[in-house]
């Protein structure tokens, strides 16, 4: 049971390092919900997501570690370093990230980011 949990979390990070959209968006229910933690609405549904990753998927360093899992019941936390390229340059954040899965994909999802730590000095 716990791998039904698991695997959509699993295979929607395996997605997002490979800035694949089409591999990552049958993770997400049609109807999932995007937070900010613990409670801002960044998208609605998976068309939002799809739109909002299409972008962050043009970052040419964009790349989420897994540092530790836990599944829960129906839930699923992950602990991450993600890569990106901020706007201020090239960076590193942790996040929490946490999954409610549903029928197989992710229903609802909250990301808690830490401080961001860039590669350079900020110009």
């Amino acid at each position: 049971m716990n791998d039904d949990v698991e695997r959509p979390v699993r295979e929607q990070l395996e997605a997002y390092n490979a800035r694949d959209i089409d591999a990552f968006m049958p993770w997400w229910a049609d109807d999932c919900q995007y937070f900010a933690f613990p409670s801002t609405l960044l998208a609605g549904s998976a068309a939002e997501i799809r739109a909002r990753h299409i972008e962050r998927f043009k970052e040419p360093d964009l790349h989420g570690e897994l540092l530790s899992r836990i599944v829960v019941g129906n839930v699923v936390v992950d602990h991450e370093t993600v890569t990106r390229n901020f706007p201020e340059g090239k960076g590193e954040v942790d996040v929490i990230c946490i999954y409610e899965i549903a029928h197989g994909k992710i229903a609802k999802a909250w990301f808690k980011l830490g401080e961001r730590r860039f590669s350079a000095p900020i110009a």
